[in-house]
């Protein structure tokens, strides 16, 4: 089957007396249900590769292909395919949550409504709130509503839980685990690397517009990373063997271990902690290694 979406060789440059190269022959493919992770620090290139594949750009060189349409060339059959969250919002004031949905609706040839309905209810947004009154928080929400509503093989997603409490961070990340369990494909861009290993099949690391590296989900969930802080000195020094990478800080601890023992879970609960944190090592790792300045 061919892949949603195919990028080869993508380049794209920004002016033409002196011009800056913000993506430098970037090969990506997301096949159908697939969930991929676009990560980089602002000017790395994630919001102008998703931008490209929109057709909202022409590329400087390479070629990019959305549900096997030229998105430049044949942008209303290319994005008949996805919808699109960006980065940056600029809403319909004029409308309401409902409407928004209805006007993205009828573009993509319509929209379901019940489970417009459910997903409100999900996000705790009330349909008929005027656009106008909503904070950004809440016109997050109601962009969200509208995208996931429509039924479309394709989520492009630019760091979609800006502005979002954590709570509604926690529900967008199940509503895209249900898209996948659909059958539908997922790309988003994040800064939160937390974000990316729990929903991700796959993440792909940008660095100045070229291609870093990319993890796949078995390597991604390879070792742990334990973040521990504490309110006083430690009663006992750390296991034999464990690994401690961090404790610069004297209240914060950091380990990385193959995996969590018994006996490292009961000597952090003999501790005095304050707080406690267990996540995947291997995408934190690799970013960290990329862009040691980001974290």
């Amino acid at each position: 089957m061919q892949p949603l979406v195919e990028m080869t060789n993508l380049t794209r440059d920004y002016g033409w007396w002196a011009p800056k190269r913000a993506l430098n022959q970037l090969n990506l493919t997301v096949n159908a249900g697939e969930v991929v992770g676009l990560l980089g620090p602002n000017g790395s290139g994630k919001s102008t590769a998703l931008r490209l594949l929109l057709g909202f750009m022409r590329p400087t060189a390479g070629t990019v292909r959305l549900g096997g349409f030229d998105p430049w060339n044949q942008g209303p059959m290319a994005r008949k395919t996805v919808s699109y969250l960006p980065g940056e919002l600029r809403l319909y004031d004029n409308l309401s949550a409902l409407e928004l949905c209805q006007f993205l609706g009828k573009l993509h040839g319509g929209f379901n409504m019940p489970r417009a309905v459910s997903l409100a209810r999900a996000f705790d947004l009330d349909l008929a709130t005027p656009l106008s009154s909503c904070s950004s928080g809440m016109k997050r929400k109601a962009a969200l509503i509208s995208i996931l509503a429509l039924d479309t093989r394709l989520l492009v997603l630019d760091e979609p839980t800006n502005t979002l409490d954590p709570a509604m961070r926690e529900c967008l990340l199940d509503q895209i685990r249900l898209a996948k369990l659909a059958g539908k494909s997922v790309l988003f861009s994040s800064h939160v690397l937390e974000e990316v290993e729990k929903v991700c099949d796959r993440v792909v690391i940008l660095q100045k517009g070229q291609l870093a590296a990319s993890c796949a989900s078995d390597e991604m969930r390879s070792g742990r990373k334990i973040t521990a802080r504490i309110k006083m000195p430690l009663l006992t020094p750390p296991p034999d063997g464990e690994g401690l990478i961090d404790q610069s800080q004297g209240e914060r601890l950091v380990f990385e271990v193959s995996e969590v023992t018994p006996e490292m879970l009961r000597w952090l609960a003999d501790q005095p902690l304050d707080d406690l944190r267990i996540e995947p090592a291997a995408v934190s790792r690799l970013y960290r290694s990329i862009h040691p300045d980001a974290m």
